[in-house]
């Protein structure tokens, strides 16, 4: 039987039907009653899957395999059980963290949250800055050049003036990438900049999953035309935050996680204590203080 399976991408999940792309064309598939019953405290399948799938009718088939995945963009969901991981997309390349530099201003503390949680799952990130052609960009442009340093690329565009478009088609192409941010900061307008309708075809399913409690959730890459797949997270506000505890937080710091070892004492909080290394690196101003604020007020819920 294994020689009649095909591998694909799962592209679309609602309820309990999986789209999987293979080259030999696009089966809708339900999942081996099997493979539910592994007991599982995460999803068992997600967009961003890769999976093996044995063929029924023209266009139909059943998911035998799951591979393994490499890493997962997730959050905490409640569940008959208790809290669970929620997996939003598997194996995405990267995450594309979308703020406008006015109407409304960044939210700069909002940009760590997700970086911490895409920080901890081993997930590259980027930071894109919309609406240049309206917002003060030397302020904004200060406001962010620390990200730069840390390994945090960050582009300035405009999706109305057509501005920065090219560069951000090419970071896209051949890899599979999730936009996410807060509202408002233009990503329909983005998305068809970046390719023509496809911020209403983002729009219309994002729309089918929001209509009343108990409709059922969509999930759904995209194709890009220059290669690739593209993922949108509307209203997320942060990402991958569920299994971080306390004390790991400065271990996903870029620049403080480096100082930790210098720290007098082994459960240094960095707040108070004294020989605090990442405390005088701060004073010093070797760390930016807008990030140091957001470790203490992630770390003591000062928020």
């Amino acid at each position: 039987m294994t020689e009649n399976l095909l591998t694909g991408l799962v592209t679309r999940t609602q309820s309990g039907f999986a789209w999987v792309d293979t080259p030999s064309g696009v089966f809708t598939c339900r999942l081996r009653g099997k493979l539910k019953q592994h007991h599982s405290l995460s999803d068992i399948l997600a967009v961003g899957d890769t999976v093996d799938i044995s063929v029924g009718g023209m266009d139909e088939g059943m998911v035998e395999f799951v591979h393994p995945r490499n890493r997962v963009l997730s959050r905490q969901a409640p569940d008959a059980r208790g809290l669970r991981e929620q997996v939003l997309v598997a194996n995405p390349d990267q995450v594309i963290l979308v703020f406008a530099c006015a109407d409304p201003p960044p939210h700069v503390r909002m940009a760590d949250r997700f970086l911490i949680g895409l920080e901890k799952h081993g997930i590259p990130a980027r930071i894109v800055l919309n609406k240049k052609d309206i917002g003060d960009l030397p302020a904004i442009e200060a406001m962010f050049k620390h990200y730069k340093g840390l390994g945090f690329p960050v582009h300035y565009v405009s999706a109305k003036m057509n501005e920065g478009m090219e560069e951000l088609r090419s970071i896209l192409v051949g890899k599979l990438s999730v936009l996410a941010g807060p509202s408002g900061v233009g990503k329909t307008s983005l998305l068809n900049a970046l390719q023509p309708g496809l911020g209403m075809q983002v729009r219309e399913v994002s729309k089918s999953s929001s209509k009343g409690r108990h409709t059922t959730q969509v999930r759904e890459l995209f194709p890009l035309d220059g290669g690739g797949w593209l993922a949108d997270l509307p209203g997320i506000r942060s990402l991958g935050l569920w299994d971080i505890q306390p004390e790991e937080l400065d271990g996903y710091f870029r620049e403080i996680r480096d100082l930790v070892p210098y720290c007098q004492f082994n459960d240094c909080t960095h707040r108070t204590e004294p020989g605090c290394a990442v405390r005088k690196a701060a004073e010093e101003g070797k760390i930016n203080p807008v990030r140091y604020d957001s470790y203490l007020r992630l770390r003591f819920g000062d928020e």
